[in-house]
């Protein structure tokens, strides 16, 4: 018996979310004295997810599966819990993860938690601590059918490298065809996503127009981070739709969050509150945002930006 995770890859490269829950995955495992195993589909550089925790991964390497398939992925996850016998099966908070685990918990008869925090406080019944109401609350929620699955909740628990090392064995369970054909996907490249990024720069309605996002941009560019934007913002045909964080768009729980000319709505302030740290710049000081950040400016995002921006290439500079 061990504990097993799906690990999502693209383009042969893990996700840091990847990496997280199989370091999740081994704080379980060492609580119930067991080991961990990893699923990976067309990865390379598989034997990294030792370094995280993994004892074993079985890796499939199929063209038909280059593009997600819920069905497929399904039945793939499944073959590889009944194949090591798992009792616990841990995902992230991916969106794709999210539509795997219904129809993986209905394979397993599992029950499927999302949205965990924390390692469960006891194994035995399996408690685990979920947030809830749009991380408002907590709940302890316990898990009583044999098998259970896990969604962890991204950057709630972190990397941690354990200096191991994993075998790498090929799996190839029968996949089923899900009469399901992509024939294409078209994505942003050369930018961070903003699942995966630690640090997102975000704007709002303050920056007055489309022409003034170059500095965003910069921002993010001097940080490493992802960009993103307010509803309104996408609302107006500024940015895609796909860079709209908040309750409605697309959830964020970055190491440090900072908002430029936004309020503060609180459908988008449900959205990013799992951030670790929010930092906002506005001119109003009595904008809803400075209520729920950790650090705020009141300011002209149009002089404080430039001037951050310039400290912060100073600082890189002289710390190369």
């Amino acid at each position: 018996m061990s504990i097993l995770v799906y690990t999502e890859s693209e383009n042969g490269k893990f996700k840091k979310a990847a990496l997280e829950v199989v370091s999740y995955a081994k704080a379980i495992a060492d609580q119930m004295g067991t080991s961990v195993t990893a699923i990976a589909v067309n990865a390379d550089n598989t034997e990294v997810l030792g370094n995280y925790g993994a004892s074993k991964v079985l890796l499939i390497k199929d063209e038909s599966l280059k593009a997600f398939n819920v069905k497929k992925y399904a039945t793939i996850v499944e073959s590889a819990a009944k194949n090591e016998d798992a009792k616990v099966v841990v995902l992230s908070s991916s969106a794709d993860s999210k539509y795997l685990a219904p129809m993986l918990a209905v394979a397993l008869e599992a029950g499927y938690v999302s949205n965990v925090i924390e390692t469960p406080s006891n194994v035995s019944p399996f408690t685990v601590k979920r947030s809830a109401f749009t991380n408002k609350a907590f709940a302890n929620t316990e898990i009583n059918t044999e098998v259970k699955i896990v969604g962890l909740s991204n950057n709630s628990f972190g990397l941690v490298e354990t200096g191991g090392s994993a075998s790498v064995e090929d799996f190839s369970p029968a996949i089923p065809d899900s009469g399901i054909t992509v024939e294409s996907v078209d994505k942003a490249t050369d930018k961070v996503s903003i699942a995966d990024a630690e640090i997102v720069v975000s704007g709002g309605r303050g920056l007055k127009g489309p022409e003034n996002w170059g500095m965003i941009e910069e921002l993010a560019e001097v940080l490493g981070a992802a960009t993103a934007c307010s509803k309104p913002v996408s609302d107006l045909g500024w940015r895609p739709h796909s860079e709209h964080v908040g309750q409605t768009g697309k959830p964020v729980a970055s190491n440090l969050y900072i908002a430029i000319g936004i309020s503060g709505a609180i459908q988008h302030l449900a959205g990013i509150n799992s951030s670790k740290v929010k930092v906002v710049i506005n001119t109003d000081p009595e904008a809803p945002f400075f209520k729920a950040a950790d650090y705020g400016i009141v300011g002209d995002a149009f002089e404080v930006v430039p001037k951050l921006i310039e400290k912060l290439k100073a600082f890189k500079a002289a710390n190369a």
